[in-house]
């Protein structure tokens, strides 16, 4: 659970620049002690690599205006389905992001 909520708090403290680190510690740490947590930490990964590239995206339009609505979607998708995949993860079930970029496998 620690790697799915972990991340918007960060994410939202530090402007979506630091939400990948609870899932990667969590994944190192974890990965070889429990298969489930360890995949679940790598999806948890993957989608904060994906809104990563979100808040990168947001960054540059803030130029034209439209990236201050953008980085408001993607914060908001970050707190839905970071608490989504918790639910999801503290009644044991394997939670897949509907929307992520599978960089680590």
């Amino acid at each position: 659970m620690v790697a799915h909520l972990g991340p918007p708090v960060l994410s939202l403290l530090s402007f979506g620049v630091l939400g990948f680190l609870t899932p990667l510690v969590v994944w190192l740490v974890f990965r070889d002690r429990s298969g489930f947590v360890g995949d679940q930490a790598k999806e948890s990964l993957n989608f904060q690599i994906t809104l990563l590239i979100g808040y990168a995206i947001s960054w540059i339009l803030m130029l034209v205006l439209i990236g201050f609505v953008l980085w408001g979607v993607v914060a908001v998708c970050s707190i839905v389905f970071g608490i989504l995949a918790a639910v999801a993860v503290n009644r044991f079930e394997a939670y897949r992001y509907p929307i992520n970029i599978r960089v680590i496998s």
